[in-house]
């Protein structure tokens, strides 16, 4: 049986039935539209007043392919554009109509390919509306004809601007697509992306969430190189890498910050060897760790965020959340309107929830023996203020690290977990505490709790610091100033040699002898070294004031 046009027209009592245009027949919705195994209504007239309806339930044949796709549980506060953006990843969304009061909607792309790759990729990650789960099937009819309904004018403007927003971005791609929208040659699943003026954390997991939004994802592999974050990320089709490529590029993925550079790899194909925070294969759940690396426990990644505010279509992925949630549909229009950030501010999308993050950390496998709060408070404080420590008493392998915020927990959480302390891997999470408490008077305590609130050492607690533009992942290089005169090149290197660092390379700035850089044997020794020698007192009033370097001798 061919498939029929699915039209709406408005009947005498001024309500809007859907169904195939069947010699002039108008048949209900809902027994027109459903496939597979669903409960089906129909209204047949009445001779008095053609208000008699009978509920029965049947089952149909499963539908097969078409452009128009039906959506159900759709949220009844849905606005178009959140419907249309689930479609935009996949193609082109030629009409939408909203069935608001049956909580239905019908989606139709602008070709059947198009709508095959977005149920097939749905029917493995449900698609999240407003925290609510959509469900999305084949309609059994072959395209919508919406022209006599006169309440569609929202979502034919939603669609303009989204074809306008799209084309645009088609159009400032040149090179990358043809006349006809079509790949050019070379152009590969891969994608290169490096993250510019990385102030606030970028994980793994937030790649993935963004990215995912074009198509299914099938591996990713961050890495810094040059001083920078980058990251592979393999589709599971070179045009979801060309729509991503054209949409994201130049985005920023925080406010006025973590600004993606998006290009073609010239890889086709990625191998991931290890499943952990840095390298990931979707595809392959069954992949080793790798060593240092262990994968978060579901426990631990529970405490980034509430489910569905990003919802990952992989069990694996559980991880890092951003600071600010967004929604399924919000990321895809946001981002193609050119309106700024990916995440923005400390406002949510559409009236979500935030994401619960907290501003105190929990961090384990510490070396209890060499430990102290006072290098804990050095540490961490590159990357924010510390307002109290505590090792846990009878667990001093464990501590509790209390933040200024949750964005400075985020940022010291991304570039301090994994990394290597008193010879062991340390791990760093957010941790379900809101504060870290101090000990009641007379109770047992060891020294092992600290108020670190009213420190001078403090980086970060005079606004627009250059401090705050000078965050970077830990490194063998390390950065020096406020260097007094007559403090030589030779006072310095011995002053690192002296506790046993290899000093490997020192210069100082040439246009200010204040400032030094010095490489040590390890990015190990180069953690000790900071935690050691920060605030050293140099004389004539200067404290030495030490930080990680993204630059290199």
């Amino acid at each position: 049986m061919m498939k029929q046009p699915l039209t709406v027209q408005e009947t005498r009592n001024g309500r809007h039935d859907v169904g195939p245009n069947v010699q002039g027949s108008v048949l209900p919705l809902s027994s027109a539209v459903l496939c597979g195994r669903t409960t089906m209504s129909t209204s047949t007239p009445s001779t008095a007043n053609g208000n008699d309806s009978r509920q029965f339930k049947g089952d149909r044949s499963p539908c097969g392919p078409s452009r128009v796709l039906h959506v159900r549980k759709v949220p009844i506060e849905v606005s178009e554009a959140e419907l249309i953006s689930l479609g935009v990843p996949f193609g082109r969304v030629t009409n939408l109509l909203m069935l608001k009061g049956k909580n239905q909607a019908f989606i139709e792309m602008a070709s059947e390919e198009a709508a095959i790759t977005m149920v097939n990729y749905y029917t493995t990650a449900t698609p999240h509306v407003r925290n609510q789960p959509v469900y999305i099937q084949y309609s059994n009819h072959r395209e919508l004809k919406t022209d006599n309904l006169p309440n569609q004018g929202r979502a034919q403007a939603a669609l303009q601007a989204v074809n306008a927003v799209h084309s645009g971005n088609m159009a400032l791609g040149g090179s990358a697509s043809g006349s006809d929208g079509a790949l050019m040659p070379g152009q590969s699943p891969v994608l290169r992306i490096i993250v510019e003026n990385l102030f606030y954390p970028v994980s793994l997991e937030v790649l993935h969430q963004i990215f995912s939004k074009f198509g299914t994802v099938l591996k990713i592999i961050t890495f810094t190189k040059n001083n920078q974050f980058q990251a592979l990320l393999q589709y599971a089709d070179a045009m979801n890498a060309h729509h991503a490529k054209v949409t994201l590029d130049g985005q920023n993925i925080y406010n006025a910050c973590c600004t993606l550079r998006v290009e073609f790899s010239k890889l086709t194909s990625l191998n991931v060897k290890y499943n952990n925070d840095k390298s990931r294969d979707f595809t392959r759940l069954d992949l080793p760790s790798g060593d240092g690396q262990p994968t978060m426990d579901p426990a631990m990644s529970a405490a980034f965020g509430a489910p569905g505010i990003i919802s990952s279509p992989y069990a694996g992925a559980a991880g890092f959340c951003p600071t600010i949630g967004f929604s399924q549909a919000g990321l895809s229009m946001h981002t193609m309107a050119g309106m700024g950030p990916l995440v923005s501010g400390r406002m949510t999308l559409h009236g979500m929830a935030p994401t619960a993050v907290h501003s105190v950390l929990l961090v384990s496998n510490l070396n209890p023996d060499s430990i102290s709060p006072h290098e804990l408070f050095i540490l961490f404080g590159v990357y924010g203020d510390v307002h109290r420590v505590k090792i846990l008493f009878n667990k001093k392998e464990n501590a509790l690290i209390q933040m200024a915020d949750a964005t400075q927990a985020q940022l010291a959480m991304s570039h301090l977990n994994g990394q290597r302390l008193h010879g062991k891997v340390i791990r760093v999470t957010i941790s379900k505490h809101q504060t870290v408490q101090l000990p009641r008077e007379g109770q047992e305590d060891q020294g092992l709790t600290k108020d670190f609130s009213g420190s001078p050492l403090h980086r970060f607690k005079k606004p627009g610091s250059k401090n705050f533009q000078n965050i970077f992942p830990p490194s063998a290089t390390l950065h020096l100033s406020n260097i007094p005169p007559s403090v030589t090149e030779d006072v310095l290197k011995d002053l690192f040699s002296g506790p046993g660092y290899t000093v490997k390379a020192f210069k100082f700035f040439q246009k200010d002898r204040k400032m030094a850089l010095i490489q040590l044997g390890s990015v190990e020794e180069a953690i000790q070294a900071l935690i050691d020698l920060h605030n050293h007192d140099l004389g004539e009033n200067h404290h030495l004031r030490v930080s990680f370097s993204k630059s290199t001798i």
